[in-house]
């Protein structure tokens, strides 16, 4: 694995030395192009990224850069464009938002400081200069990272990282304390090991990474159980062909392709640092996936380097589960959890983020060889089935009630399957009693935003239940969909299919306006990709209402579009090749 990773990041070193600004009269002269925007900019995944690779290779006696000098000028200009791309308050602006942003400095801090570790290591005096500059930042990072905030869970522990790198390098008390402030906040994690983000492909990576330092630099030990929740989890949110499930991400990375290439780095450190099995057959599962250094804090070429337990690889790796029926976050009590929304001093506006209240909502996984099946709450899509080559992305549920998107809220595990169900009211809004109106004295108009709308009591309440049992059977899976009331409400079902497969069927008819979509009005439809398909049965077509209000269609994806009125009842039966 060693020497993938250094041929990895010497060919990613090679391509970012020709991406360096040259011109000498450009403001981001020595930054790293971005490729996506043509700018150069400081943060963790643009130019701070690229001088890890370089400083890495440089040092790595095995890679065709060791002391290459032209490569550190490189380094050096780079290094020279942090500095003046740095804020005087200390922090870095990443160029798209987040403008002198505390987070993202952290993300630089936590990876430079792990870059003048290696570089301090070496005996090689043409590198002191450098270092130097690397020092330079880091303390004028102090300030903001003593004193600055975030906008989403996890930039806590990145901030409680750098202030834990901040500290191994400086060893100023004050840091340390910074860091415990963070950390008196508690963990946000469900003890399936499910971060507040619910994201498998980009999120839960960085928490993982920054605790695992910041137990190093902090000596707190403790902080490495989190992360082994987490770790532990991921074994069943892989699909076969190593793919992450993302199908219910509460981030960027939602429905998006991602493996466990970014968990590799700290599945290796904790494999040896509790001598286990499972682990080390997980970070061999992640390094199959590694087509790239990594970004800043997850760099795997400067692991290797900095930590050389990692190529000792001395744990024999276990054996993972392919075949299993796992439900995470089942026996939660997340319920109980929001209805402290507003009590007790819980609760309140979150600027710039959210509440992310599906925080520890069930997910139920099934895996039998070359087929997985997600079964989700509180997610765009409520099931997703891979079968070998053929993927049936997600089946999505929109009626005109909300009007729109239909989550499930609660996930019941029964005999051979799960029930999924889902209970929305909406009603209207009386007038405003007189003593709680507001004054209008010298206000030429009544504004509706200046109204106390909290007041209006509720009428005429409807409520909608929707309810979905997911069964298994010998050839396939069944989706049994009920809606018993109200009744006339338009609804639809929307399967995504990936869209690199082939879609048969008689009664698929093309969607006037919408790309890639059809209505299946009747009979069986087939959706193959290779030598594996999947046959399903049976269309149906009560409305013509293609697009509800309120609903959001992805792009990139084949789509076919059920119809349905409720009262209802209706299943989909799926058989597999």
């Amino acid at each position: 694995m060693f020497k993938k990773i250094t041929d990895i990041n010497d060919k990613w070193t090679e391509e970012s030395m020709e991406l360096q600004i040259s011109d000498r009269e450009s403001r981001y002269f020595g930054g790293v192009r971005d490729p996506l925007s043509g700018v150069a900019w400081p943060n963790h995944t643009g130019t701070a990224q690229y001088l890890a690779a370089w400083a890495a290779a440089l040092v790595n006696p095995q890679s065709r850069y060791y002391r290459n000098l032209v490569l550190l000028e490189q380094l050096h200009e780079g290094m020279a464009f942090m500095l003046r791309f740095q804020h005087e308050d200390g922090t870095i602006s990443p160029g798209w938002t987040n403008y002198h942003s505390p987070p993202d400095t952290a993300f630089v801090v936590v990876g430079l400081a792990n870059i003048l570790t290696l570089l301090e290591r070496e005996s090689w005096p043409p590198l002191k200069p450098v270092a130097d500059q690397i020092r330079v930042f880091l303390v004028r990072t102090i300030p903001a990272m003593l004193t600055g905030g975030v906008h989403t869970p996890n930039h806590r522990w990145v901030l409680t990282a750098a202030l834990g790198s901040l500290y191994r390098i400086f060893a100023l008390e004050e840091l340390q304390a910074r860091a415990g402030e963070w950390l008196q906040e508690g963990m946000d994690i469900t003890p399936d090991g499910e971060w507040t983000e619910r994201s498998n492909g980009i999120y839960n990576t960085v928490s993982d990474i920054m605790l695992y330092y910041a137990a190093q630099d902090l000596n707190r030990p403790e902080l490495l159980e989190p992360v082994r929740l987490n770790l532990r989890m991921m074994k069943y949110l892989v699909h076969p062909d190593g793919e992450v499930v993302t199908d219910y991400s509460g981030r960027q990375d939602f429905g998006s392709v991602y493996s466990l290439a970014d968990y590799y780095l700290c599945y290796q450190l904790m494999a040896e640092h509790d001598r286990d099995p499972e682990f080390a057959a997980l970070a061999e599962l992640a390094g199959r996936s590694v087509m790239h250094p990594g970004s800043l804090p997850n760099q795997i070429m400067l692991g290797f380097l900095l930590y050389p337990q990692m190529q000792a690889a001395s744990v024999i790796p276990g054996e993972l589960p392919d075949s299993y029926r796992k439900v995470i976050n089942g026996a939660w009590g997340r319920q109980e959890l929001i209805g402290r929304i507003g009590k007790d001093g819980y609760g309140g506006s979150v600027r710039h983020s959210k509440q992310h209240t599906e925080f520890g909502a069930p997910v139920a996984r099934v895996r039998s060889g070359e087929t997985s099946v997600s079964v989700m709450t509180e997610a765009s899509s409520l099931f997703s089935l891979r079968h070998g080559r053929a993927r049936l992305l997600g089946v999505q549920l929109a009626s005109s009630f909300g009007p729109g998107l239909i989550t499930m809220d609660t996930l019941t595990e029964l005999s051979g399957g799960y029930r999924l169900e889902s209970v929305a009211g909406k009603g209207y809004y009386g007038t405003i009693p007189a003593d709680k109106l507001p004054p209008r004295t010298g206000l030429p108009t009544s504004p509706w935003y200046l109204l106390p709308h909290g007041e209006r009591p509720l009428t005429h309440n409807q409520t909608s239940s929707v309810c979905v049992k997911v069964s298994e059977w010998e050839a396939g899976w069944d989706l049994h969909f009920s809606a018993p009331s109200p009744a006339d409400v338009l609804t639809q079902i929307v399967l995504l299919f990936a869209s690199e497969g082939r879609l048969e069927g008689s009664a698929l008819t093309p969607v006037p306006g919408m790309s890639e979509t059809s209505f299946w009005t009747a009979g069986t439809l087939r959706y193959s990709s290779g030598e594996d398909w999947m046959e399903l049965e049976q269309g149906c077509h009560e409305h013509h209402l293609a697009d509800i209000r309120g609903m959001s269609y992805p792009d990139g994806c084949l789509k076919v579009i059920v119809t349905l009125i409720t009262p209802l009842e209706y299943t989909l039966r799926i058989r597999l090749s």
